[in-house]
């Protein structure tokens, strides 16, 4: 649905998404090859990424709970659907660090071989999170773009509804057979 909100506030709508895009290109693409690159003599760096990315998670969630009660309904419910997107991936980092801490204690305790150990964390672990990290992005992007257009998706017009919203019409192009 399409609402009538000022620039103002399509500006602010705006803020959470590029946060959270901010988070998935900036540090787990780029930040994460790039430490990967410098791993074998700086293997410290690796762990920058998740921390970067909890605390960027930390903020969108406390962040999104404020806005409840500090913001324009429109930028609120842009931070509530920035926070249950930010959930899903806090889900997965720890399926990660679960999987790679089962790895890391299957190497020390089980003598499991290292090879096998990286399979299992690559396959398991890693290669989940890549996909996830994928789809937000291009979920996040279209939801950058409709923050723009002022449109909210229906299940955070549902959960979060708002007699006084003045929805705008959308257009329908009609096709001529």
């Amino acid at each position: 649905m399409r609402f009538e909100v000022s620039e103002k506030e399509i500006k602010q709508a705006n803020i959470p998404h590029e946060l959270f895009l901010t988070n998935l290109i900036a540090n787990h693409i780029l930040m994460f090859v790039a430490a990967l690159g410098m791993a074998g003599s700086l293997p410290w760096l690796l762990a920058l990424t998740p921390v970067i990315s909890f605390s960027i998670l930390s903020y969108t969630l406390w962040r999104a709970a404020r806005s409840r009660t500090r913001d324009p309904w429109y930028v609120m419910c842009h931070w509530q659907v920035c926070a249950r997107r930010s959930k899903i991936f806090i889900l997965m980092l720890l399926m990660l660090l679960a999987i790679s801490a089962l790895g890391w204690g299957a190497h020390t305790y089980l003598k499991m071989m290292k090879e096998a150990v990286w399979a299992l964390i690559g396959g398991v672990g890693i290669l989940p999170m890549m996909v996830t990290v994928l789809v937000l992005v291009i979920m996040e992007s279209e939801a950058l773009y409709h923050a723009n257009l002022a449109k909210l998706p229906n299940w955070v017009v549902e959960k979060y509804p708002n007699p006084d919203a003045k929805i705008i019409p959308e257009e329908h192009p009609h096709h001529a057979d």
